[in-house]
């Protein structure tokens, strides 16, 4: 009897952590299966040393390659630009590996200059010459990355809102994303991260995109619903603990950056903020095109449209004036 009674005090306790998680599974299963039936993949796919990359590609021209931000997809851009430019631009948007529907290759760290390599073999692979490289927030450190080290392979680089500095402060924006156990952070997506970002979505978006409205058509037209999955939230968290590791390594080469280059920034922008991560780029890139946007949040490219895509044309028109 006692025996019996010492054992339902210990399997008790666990039997309903057991069941808390399997409900935790079931309702990320269900989050992810609505999100991808929601927004099915729309675009080509092409292997990457390991990576599966899903894009999407539009006109005949000049190529403009799009890299998008932490935690997003190519949506950001083919949601809002792409129909926009008219004719004389090959302009093509990517998944990085492991957001939207992407796979990011086994064992793959997701630090910057293995995403920059990524880029630069895509390039490759699709016989772009030189292309625009318009990258927004984190795709600008990406941007950055590919300009530093594999210069001879693009013309130059337009960003949108960049990350371009380590910041102390930096991390406590995305504690909850921070996670250095592959392990736990594999956990985490497929059982209590995704119905949290689920339930704490719109509060998300509001910060996100302020101090401008959430677009009504965002979770669909602008692809949201993708990061509801655990696959994403997994590579979005690979991406917050890499990006530490080399992006205060790569700003000390900005200087070597001699391509054509520009930067629209948001005086507003809440998630990266103007006066750390785009003004003191005007001492650091020689000739950099700077644009700063009064009462501009994060999201340019669905706010300002005709603003962004004159930014992007203006700095395509130095890019491929030097390419043959």
């Amino acid at each position: 009897m006692l025996i019996s009674i010492v054992l339902w005090l210990f399997a008790g306790p666990l039997l309903a952590i057991a069941l808390v998680l399997l409900a935790l599974m079931l309702a990320t299963w269900r989050i992810a299966a609505k999100a991808e039936r929601l927004v099915p993949a729309c675009g080509k796919f092409v292997e990457i040393d390991g990576n599966r990359i899903h894009y999407v590609e539009e006109g005949e021209g000049r190529p403009i390659v799009f890299v998008h931000g932490l935690g997003a997809q190519l949506h950001h851009f083919r949601h809002m630009l792409f129909g926009r430019f008219g004719a004389g631009y090959q302009l093509i948007a990517l998944d990085r590996p492991g957001s939207g529907y992407s796979v990011r290759a086994s064992g793959a760290t997701g630090r910057l200059p293995e995403q920059a390599e990524i880029v630069r073999r895509f390039i490759e692979e699709l016989r772009l010459e030189r292309p625009l490289i318009v990258g927004h927030s984190l795709g600008g450190a990406v941007a950055l990355a590919l300009a530093t080290e594999h210069p001879a392979a693009i013309s130059g680089v337009a960003l949108l809102s960049p990350l371009t500095h380590l910041e102390a402060r930096g991390r406590q924006r995305f504690d909850l994303l921070h996670v250095p156990s592959r392990l736990l952070r594999r956990v985490l997506a497929h059982t209590v991260a995704i119905p949290l970002s689920l339930r704490y979505a719109q509060p998300t978006m509001r910060f996100i995109f302020a101090p401008q409205m959430v677009p009504a058509d965002y979770m669909i037209a602008g692809g949201g619903w993708l990061g509801l999955r655990p696959s994403h939230y997994f590579a979005t968290s690979t991406d917050v603990v890499a990006v530490e590791r080399d992006l205060g390594r790569i700003e000390e080469r900005y200087g070597e950056i001699e391509m054509p280059a520009g930067i629209l920034f948001g005086s507003a922008d809440r998630v990266i903020g103007e006066a750390v991560h785009g003004e003191p780029m005007l001492d650091k890139i020689p000739g950099l095109d700077f644009e700063r946007v009064e009462g501009l949040g994060h999201m340019p490219q669905f706010v300002e449209v005709e603003r962004v895509v004159a930014f992007i044309q203006r700095i395509a028109a130095r890019a491929f004036a030097g390419v043959n």
